[in-house]
Order: C-alpha cells, then structure tokens, then sequence
C-alpha cells in the first residue's frame, strides 16, 4: 500500500511552474490540513458521547470505518491515474475524517499525558527528519529499503500476535513499538526525498497533475506521521 510509484510517473509539460520549495509547501500544507482534519474529527467524536459509543458498541461500524480507510488508501495509490485531482483531494479528505474517526477510539486506552506527550515528541522527529530528507544529497534509497522490510517484519509479527495468544507479551508489544519508531522515522526521510525528486525528475507537471502529486505525497507523509506517533504512544504508555 506504500507503493505510490504509479503516482509520481511523469507528466512533461515542458515548464516547471513550481520550484521544488513551492511544491513541497503544497505537500505539508495538505498534510498539515489532514492531520488538522483528523485531530478535529477525533476531538468532535470523542467529546460527543452518544457518537463516541455507538462506534465503540457497534463492532461491525467500527471495523467498516477500517475497511473504508482501507478502500481510500488504495483508491488513491492503485487508481491514481484515473481520478481528477479534485476526487483524489476528496478521497484525501474523507480518509484523514475516518482516520480521526477511528483514532478517537484508540486513542481512548491511554492516558491525556501520554497522548501529549507522543504527540509532542512525534511533531520533534518529524520535523528533524523530513527537514534531513529534504536537504541531505545522500541517497537515502537503501534506508527506505531497509525500513519498507522492517514495515513487512512488523506487520508478520503483529499478525503472529494476533493469532497465536501466548505471543501477545509486554516484550512483544515493546519489541512491535520499537521496530514501529525505527521504521516510520526512516520513511519520514526516505518519503520526503522521495517526493523531492520525484518533481525534480518530473520535468514539469500540469496543474492538475502537481495537485495529484502533491495530496500523494501529503498522503505519504501523513502516514508516517501517525504511524510514527502512534508508535511512540505504545512505547509510552509502557513506562
């Protein structure tokens, strides 16, 4: 799901009409307004509580809202071509709304201090590892590498997890925290070079074609972003 390949294939118009600082503000500006989106989402939903617990007592709406953020991701990796940059906006949207929805739920379980805390120090690593990615002429190619069969590695384990109760100890869930902080930092890097020189490569996109691009890499990024957060929530609340 993190293979947005299809997404950057270029477009020559011949003019590039936006330096690569231009476009990369119009990456975080969309990111930054999901997360703004999800964060309001969360906070309307949890601070209603007849919405609150219908989501939580209704199991089968619960993991509809999973398999709704699922369709979306795709939606906009696989279908990329086909959509308008005005429906991959939208799609965009309405993820980062039933990301806040869901996260309501989870975030639930742990405490307001270890929440702000995660949150804070999440923001910290965030900026400090895409502002590398952005300025280091390193290719950072091998890391995402790395971190990509670290994500495959994770997932294998909290499946193991899930199936099989006598896995599911306090050293596992530590070591599943963990190898979530190491991997979604290494992405948060590798993705915003990644981005960078995809508009590089581009030679020029259209303007329906930077907005695509940018939602894309904003949809990147915003994944790192919670994966990485809620990673470190783990790791908090374990202190």
């Amino acid at each position: 799901m993190r293979n947005l390949s299809n997404a950057y294939q270029p477009r020559r118009s011949g003019i590039q009409s936006l330096t690569v600082a231009q476009f990369m503000s119009k990456v975080y500006l969309w990111m930054v307004l999901g997360l703004a989106l999800s964060a309001g989402t969360g906070y309307y939903i949890f601070s209603h509580s007849y919405l609150f617990n219908k989501i939580v007592h209704t199991p089968g709406l619960f993991f509809g809202l999973i398999i709704a953020q699922f369709a979306a991701v795709i939606g906009l990796t696989w279908l990329n071509q086909r959509l308008t940059a005005t429906l991959a906006a939208l799609i965009y949207v309405l993820y980062t709304v039933l990301t806040g929805v869901t996260l309501s739920v989870v975030l639930y379980a742990y405490t307001k201090q270890n929440v702000f805390d995660a949150l804070a120090v999440t923001s910290v690593a965030f900026l400090g590892l895409s502002a590398f990615g952005y300025v280091t002429k390193r290719d950072l190619g091998p890391i995402g590498t790395f971190c990509i069969m670290g994500l495959f590695g994770m997932i294998g384990m909290m499946l193991l997890a899930f199936f099989i109760p006598g896995l599911r100890s306090d050293t596992m869930q530590l070591t599943i925290s963990a190898i979530g902080v190491l991997v979604f930092s290494g992405l948060t890097a590798y993705d915003t070079q990644r981005i960078k020189l995809s508009y590089l490569q581009s030679g020029g996109w259209g303007e329906g074609q930077q907005l695509k691009a940018a939602v894309n890499g904003a949809l990147m990024l915003y994944l790192d972003f919670i994966n990485l957060f809620l990673s470190l929530l783990r790791l908090f609340s374990r202190r």
